[in-house]
């Protein structure tokens, strides 16, 4: 008897929460916000039940803070309102995963709004 291809998922919210909680690196060491659940992402996207859905949010999140960040910076000039633009940034960046985390370990969707689609 020959076995081919079989993959086991398994449910791992404690996975899940703590994927979310990496971005938070970036506050704490400066990098590795959007490093690390990159590489969670990619190495159990196949094994986890849900990780595939939540890692393109996580990444979908960290691309668009990207984004507006480079946004904000040249808008400084611009009647400062791009440091309007960094603090929302950071707020969103701090805020989002730890209640996303929540979600995660209670098994629900992550919900990331003001986020572009990027994948």
């Amino acid at each position: 008897m020959e076995v081919i291809n079989e993959k086991v998922v398994r449910t791992d919210n404690t996975l899940l929460a703590i994927t979310h909680l990496t971005q938070l690196l970036g506050y704490a060491i400066g990098f590795g916000s959007l490093i690390v659940p990159l590489i969670i992402w990619l190495s159990s996207k196949d094994r986890v039940e849900g990780m595939n859905e939540h890692g393109k949010s996580i990444i979908n999140l960290q691309l668009s803070l990207i984004l507006y960040i480079i946004i904000s910076i040249p808008a400084i000039l611009l009647l400062g309102l791009g440091i309007l633009g960094l603090i929302a940034a950071g707020i969103l960046g701090f805020v989002l995963p730890i209640v996303n985390a929540v979600k995660a370990s209670n098994g629900e969707s992550p919900s990331y709004f003001l986020t572009i689609k990027f994948l």
